[in-house]
């Protein structure tokens, strides 16, 4: 049997680190690294915030989702050196070393542990590329902690246009770890670097060792043999060679802790120290310094060239500097959702026209009065619902945002709008739903449930609901265009981007329990290829075929008898006090309210023949055409959504969609309708 041309086969790496294996990261560098810029391309919705105990140097901390690995990283205070720390830059070094147990050299200290969380399992040091050199001492100081550590060698774009070459294979090899070239900044880079991360914990691989020059090493071996104490190794829990320095440049938080808790051999120590200090041409604290220096500059030079400056260019760079800019990205997502917006409102009314529409004309004249023949028609209706459904908005949308994912553009547009869908309580990736929302809310909410999971399935479900569709849009245009103008579009539409937003922070309140960050891969661009975008249609478009069929088909039959039976009076008295008492609409109303489950465009038709007349500025004030698209904007979108709801995020929580959306409709609509009517009511 031959095998599936789209499936790809995930290997499987172990051990996996979930649950309570979980990775923990710690994000270090100097200042204006890009550290905390990376932090934030990878952060959660909720990131736990505090301050390093007995200090004002604030932390984050989030969860983080590498591939199906789970890890929390850390963005720790920038550090300058690992040396001659003062307090509140000493407990980052303390957090590297003991993490929430500390040694017993350091119980007595107040304030307890510096961080209420164990050690880091590796080390990411963000490295400024522009300024490689400075950035290697504190690399050099990091290698001699003992942990697994990767290097991010951060701003590769300045670097190139500063014409800084670095050889990225020659730093590994020199240093023993991964070094991964990134723009933070850009999100170039950042899932391999996380990638490599959990790689490195995995081979247990720490830095080759960076010893000092010989002539320092053999000076400093009687010191290094003293110190080479079990009961010493026990109270410090501190690498040896990272002891040997701290004593031997004279650090004064490690000496007062040697002179508390070893005082009989303190003076022995102090004395190697005097020896060895005697024996170079300058202070040992300098000497080593100097050396260090020295180090970091050989190994900047081993691996840096200087050219001529990067300028750019291409049509690579500058979509880059369009979609992942920091501010030219919203444009270039601007850009996007414009041409989401022309297949709405341009192609597929179009194909409406030419399929549904057309339908619905020739099905027309057939008005049948038995029963059965009114089983019939409704079954038809069901069918040519959803002939417009997935013919002029799902195939169409689908196709287009299949064709920039495959692209490469949507993962840049998901990266570049991120932080402001984080506070929706959402990640970046719900972009394409939602823009596919604009189509039509069924496979937008299918497209959420393939890229989310948890609470930020149901927050994005839920949320999806209230991006006006095509078919709510289309009301609302013709409506509010031809009666209250421009000014009364646009009110509605921003007042529903108000309302999302709104949402977005209760529901986030009402589901705490935050998931893990999403580390975005940006992947090269690609030309997509036919047979992708037809399979990856078909794959998002199927199930509407099986779930939304028959609740689509079902749901006309039945409010096809409840009219046929002679229902309308009863519906419209059931619906008095929501349309006349609450929203002061004419009695009439409800049936095409009711009607407007089955699909939006229906309620347009329906308010048509229950006023009696295509003027309908004759039969309502401006007040109650807002109002009345007001509540069709909000109101539950269609059975059809409903049906793709149930299966993605549950009965429960797609009956609260449903309450949500009438509540929300009812409140906002009601509340308008009352400002507006004062207003009305001082303006005469």
């Amino acid at each position: 049997m031959k095998a599936e041309p789209h499936a790809t086969a995930i290997p499987l790496r172990t051990p996996l680190f979930r649950g309570e294996r979980r990775l923990r990261i710690a994000l270090v560098g100097m200042p204006n690294s890009g550290k905390s810029t990376l932090f934030q391309a990878v952060s959660s919705t909720s990131i736990r915030t505090g301050e390093l105990a007995g200090t004002h140097r604030a932390y984050g901390e989030c969860a983080v989702q590498i591939g199906l690995d789970e890890a929390r990283v850390i963005d720790l205070p920038s550090i300058h050196s690992l040396h001659h720390l003062e307090h509140d830059d000493r407990v980052t070094l303390q957090y590297l070393l003991w993490g929430d147990e500390l040694p017993p050299v350091s119980v007595h200290e107040p304030g307890g542990p510096p961080a209420p969380f164990s050690p880091p399992d590796v080390i990411i040091q963000v490295v400024d590329a522009t300024s490689l050199e400075r950035h290697l001492e504190l690399t050099l100081e990091l290698s001699q902690l003992g942990r697994p550590m990767v290097i991010a060698l951060n701003m590769m774009d300045e670097a190139r246009k500063k014409g800084l070459h670095i050889s990225v294979n020659t730093l590994r090899k020199l240093l023993g770890v991964p070094v991964v070239p990134t723009v933070a900044l850009m999100g170039h880079g950042i899932a391999e670097l996380f990638t490599a991360a959990v790689e490195a914990v995995r081979a247990k691989a720490c830095p080759l060792p960076q010893p000092a020059s010989k002539h320092i090493c053999e000076k400093l071996q009687p010191l290094s043999k003293a110190l080479n104490h079990p009961e010493i190794q026990a109270a410090f829990r501190v690498p040896h060679p990272l002891l040997v320095m701290q004593l031997a440049a004279a650090d004064g938080y490690f000496l007062q802790e040697m002179r508390q808790h070893f005082p009989q051999l303190l003076p022995d120590l102090l004395r190697l120290r005097g020896e060895a200090e005697q024996a170079l041409p300058r202070p040992l604290a300098e000497e080593l310094h100097a050396d260090r220096h020295h180090r970091a500059a050989s190994l900047y030079e081993a691996v840096t060239r200087v050219g001529a400056p990067y300028a750019g260019g291409g049509w690579r760079y500058w979509l880059d500097e369009l979609f992942l800019h920091p501010q030219w990205g919203l444009l270039g997502s601007l850009v996007v959702f414009a041409a989401v917006l022309f297949v709405v409102f341009e192609v597929s009314t179009w194909l409406d026209t030419m399929t549904s529409a057309k339908l619905i004309t020739l099905a027309s004249g057939w008005q049948p009065s038995s029963t059965g023949g009114v089983i019939a028609r409704a079954v038809l209706d069901g069918l040519i619902g959803l002939v417009g459904i997935v013919v002029p908005y799902m195939i169409p949308l689908v196709l287009l945002l299949v064709a920039l994912e495959e692209s490469g553009i949507m993962h840049r547009i998901a990266f570049v709008v991120d932080r402001g869908f984080h506070r929706l309580g959402l990640h970046g990736g719900v972009a394409v739903p939602f823009l596919l929302g604009l189509g039509c809310n069924v496979p937008a909410i299918s497209a959420a449930a393939a890229v989310t999971k948890g609470r930020e399935r149901v927050i994005a479900s839920l949320l999806i609901t209230f991006v006006p569709c095509s078919a709510r849009s289309a009301i609302i245009l013709a409506l509010a265009g031809k009666y209250l103008g421009g000014l009364g579009v646009f009110t509605i539409f921003m007042l529903t981007m108000v309302v999302i937003a709104l949402l977005g922070s209760v529901l986030a309140r009402r589901f705490p329990d935050s998931g893990p960050g999403q580390v975005q891969e940006i992947p090269s661009y690609a030309l997509p290829t036919w047979d992708s975008l037809f399979y990856n249609t078909w794959m998002r478009t199927r199930d509407v075929l099986t779930i939304v069929t028959p609740l689509l088909v079902g749901g006309s039959v039945v409010l096809a008898l409840l009219s046929h039976f002679g229902a309308d009076q009863i519906i419209n008295t059931v619906f008095t006090p929501v349309t006349h008492w609450w929203l002061g609409l004419p009695v009439a109303l409800g049936v095409p309210i009711l009607f407007g489950i089955l699909r939006k465009e229906l309620s347009l038709l329906m308010v048509y023949q229950a006023l009696g007349t295509f003027d309908i500025g004759a039969q309502l004030d401006w007040v109650q055409i807002m109002t009345f698209l007001l509540f069709l904007t909000f109101y539950f979108p269609c059975v059809s959504t409903f049906a793709v709801m149930l299966k993605t995020i549950g009965r429960k929580q797609a009956l609260f969609s449903v309450s949500l959306s009438v509540g929300v409709a009812l409140l906002v609509s009601g509340m308008i309708r009352l400002l507006l009517e004062g207003v009305q009511y001082y303006s005469l």
